[in-house]
């Protein structure tokens, strides 16, 4: 088996690891990025709307904004801290040292706009592809700074802690301590072990478990599932949201449609051309995310329609082209114009509020672990997590992280543990069968623990995940690694921890919205 090592392992390379990376590499430190994929097949690039950038003096009023958002149980620090350091990372990487192509005015400022849950606009954008924008910015830079080796196409098995895969049986009573990870290279098929100071969880999310997502394939919880594995505490799991605006035709391919249309003007419609949103709440189809996915499915509950509606025709067809090109070209190349008709939607998982809890320096409960982004869990978003705050999240856990991890390295003498030999079976996996498994996953979640969940709904799921998860760990342990087995392996296991922590919590909030039995 072979050995790299390194100073820093960061898994995952969407905007999280990349300015992780990034930040560690200025302060001199060797970097190995992991990433599933092409540089830009990360969650980060698929963002539509924008990311926060709040000029105003006084940072309470996003504060009161993202406390509002989460049903009023996000962390109180978290929150102030991201209000209080947004802004200057936003400028310091993006603005003054990659110069993003924001959308500016005639007079050179930034172009601010307005998504649901915000009462004011303090949001920049390129166009409807921001987060493309600054992924291709941050990539860029990350692929010409020479201490941090991209590893494309490979794929992270298992965290490595002294008191499971040291060679040196005195290890294992040592604190729980990671260093490093077990790594299949997908295009050798060659395992390998990557020992590092400090290894850093930036794996994304977890909406792929569900049948209807936003997210990249393969976003099944990767760092859930393994920190979950090695003991590292977990928080907030149930609390899953649901965007509630995604394309859908029948028999066209699903996309996300910005929440940024309604800041600009869009409103839902059900099938009879009604304002539902309105009676449902005082701000309309600008509510916050968890009241209007909540709205939709009770509104096609009772209709019975596929889809809602939502329409443009208070936006000039000019505006539109112009403001949100993407989206109109995808739309169009499916049969919709939406200048001239309301784009069909309904709401799919999206983001995962909860996660690896970390504090607001990326530190988990694992020494030497370190959870960012997505993946980690500082209570920022509480229940329900307010539009545009997720890419300023990876910024701001990034950078706080990076730092805390140099300061780390710099005063702290690390060992260089030695990791026991991998051994993997080499009868191939049946792809047909991890197709189906994949499948029943996503079914059982989108039916039993989606939008709306009850008790029997949740028990239905738990007692099916439970069977599946003994049938593919079987599999598991019987077949020659592949990218899919893995992710099969972690999304049953992510689902099974969502479902646990949705039915230990009886109380709805946020986008963990639970029902009686009837």
């Amino acid at each position: 088996m072979k050995i790299l090592h390194t100073d820093c392992l960061v898994i995952g390379a969407g905007l999280a690891g990349s300015a992780y990376a990034l930040r560690a590499a200025k302060h001199g430190r060797s970097v190995e990025l992991l990433s599933l994929a092409e540089p830009l097949a990360a969650n980060s690039d698929w963002a539509q709307g924008g990311i926060i950038y709040d000029v105003a003096p006084d940072p309470a009023s996003l504060a009161r904004d993202i406390f509002t958002a989460s049903d009023r149980t996000a962390n109180p620090a978290a929150i102030e801290h991201l209000a209080r350091e947004g802004q200057p990372a936003v400028k310091e990487l993006l603005l003054d040292e990659l110069d993003v192509g924001f959308e500016r005015k005639a007079t050179g400022e930034l172009d601010f706009t307005r998504e649901g849950g915000h009462t004011e606009r303090r949001i920049i954008h390129a166009k409807d592809t921001t987060g493309h924008a600054i992924l291709a910015a941050v990539a860029q830079r990350v692929d010409a700074t020479p201490p941090i080796t991209r590893r494309t196409g490979w794929v992270a098995i298992d965290l490595l802690t002294l008191s499971h895969n040291s060679e040196d049986l005195a290890d294992k009573y040592e604190p729980l301590t990671c260093f490093g990870a077990y790594v299949l290279d997908t295009q050798t098929g060659e395992t390998v072990a990557i020992v590092a100071k400090k290894t850093i969880l930036a794996t994304g999310g977890l909406g792929q478990i569900f049948l209807h997502s936003t997210n990249q394939p393969g976003s099944v919880g990767h760092g859930v599932a393994m920190a979950y594995r090695v003991g590292a505490r977990l928080i907030d799991l149930e609390y899953v949201q649901f965007h509630p605006t995604v394309f859908a035709k029948k028999n066209a391919p699903r996309f996300l449609i910005t929440e940024a249309l309604r800041g600009e003007g869009a409103v839902l419609l059900n099938a009879r051309g009604e304002r539902f949103m309105d009676p449902v709440d005082p701000r309309g189809s600008l509510a916050s995310r968890d009241v209007v996915a909540r709205a939709i499915k009770q509104e096609l509950a009772a209709s019975g329609e596929p889809c809602v509606f939502l329409d443009l025709s208070a936006m000039k067809p000019d505006f539109v082209r112009d403001r949100f090109p993407s989206i109109h070209e995808r739309c169009l190349e499916q049969g919709v114009d939406i200048t001239r008709e309301p784009i069909p939607v309904v709401p799919a998982a999206h983001f995962a509020c909860g996660g690896v809890h970390a504090d607001l320096a990326g530190r988990t409960s694992v020494r030497h672990l370190n959870a960012i982004g997505e993946t980690g869990c500082t209570g920022l978003h509480g229940a329900n997590r307010l539009a545009s705050t997720s890419l300023l999240e990876c910024l701001v856990s990034a950078k706080f992280a990076a730092e805390a991890d140099a300061a780390d390295l710099a005063r702290e003498n690390f060992r260089q543990p030695v990791p026991r030999e991998w051994e993997s079976p080499t009868r191939e996996a049946d792809p047909v069968l991890i197709r189906q498994d994949m499948l029943q996953i996503q079914h059982t979640m989108w039916n039993y623990a989606g939008v709306v969940r009850s008790p029997k709904r949740l028990t239905r799921a738990r007692r099916i995940l439970i069977e599946l998860r003994e049938e593919i760990q079987s599999f598991y342990r019987g077949c020659r690694l592949t990218r899919e087995l893995i992710e099969l392996r972690n999304a049953i296991q992510t689902a099974l921890l969502v479902v646990h922590a949705a039915s230990l919590n009886p109380r709805s909030k946020g986008c963990h919205f639970v029902v009686e039995e009837p």
